[in-house]
């Protein structure tokens, strides 16, 4: 499936996308503050394409005019989400490049999510969590609504060898539709 917004393409990812995948992950600014490692290679990439970006509601976002992979945006859903049990609720997660930091494109990319997930996939509620701070990634759920559920002082970071405290939010379909009705 691919989803559009008015900036954005949000499609499956492909093997040809790990030398651009490789371009923004190997960033130390990216994956740390998500919790996980730079990538070290294309070849890793490619893997992590393979393995981690191959599950299902898994996107690449790309500007529409280049098609290119410019981040990463999914639903986590049944055993590939740790924050619901509930087979109606998901987890969003996403990162972006940071050379398209603060042009909107997170929370546009998400708002297209959070539709998908309420109306093509009848979630009744999605999950979405950050690290303490992480402000961007705080702001853009501000931005798309999300209520504060709760804060976790020792949430295990395995990729990163490490445990922080998480802060977990929630939106539901009735607030969804509130905001956006």
């Amino acid at each position: 499936m691919i989803l559009t917004t008015e900036r954005l393409l949000l499609r499956p990812w492909a093997i040809t996308d790990a030398e651009s995948l490789y371009e923004y992950a190997k960033d130390p600014d990216i994956g740390p503050i998500a919790g996980w490692p730079p990538h070290q290679s294309v070849e890793e990439s490619r893997h992590i394409i393979e393995t981690v970006f191959s599950a299902p509601e898994s996107y690449a976002i790309c500007e529409r005019d280049s098609g290119i992979a410019i981040g990463a945006i999914a639903l986590k859903m049944g055993d590939a989400t740790d924050m619901t049990d509930r087979a109606d609720e998901c987890e969003l997660g996403y990162w972006l490049g940071k050379p398209f930091w603060g042009r909107g494109y997170m929370p546009e990319a998400a708002a297209e999510m959070l539709r998908h997930a309420f109306e093509d996939l009848a979630m009744h509620a999605v999950w979405c969590g950050y690290y303490e701070g992480n402000l961007k990634s705080k702001r853009v759920q501000e931005k798309l609504g999300f209520i504060y559920n709760h804060t976790h002082p020792a949430v295990p970071v395995p990729l990163m060898g490490e445990t922080r405290v998480g802060i977990t939010n929630r939106l539901t379909k009735e607030e969804w539709l509130a905001q956006n009705g």
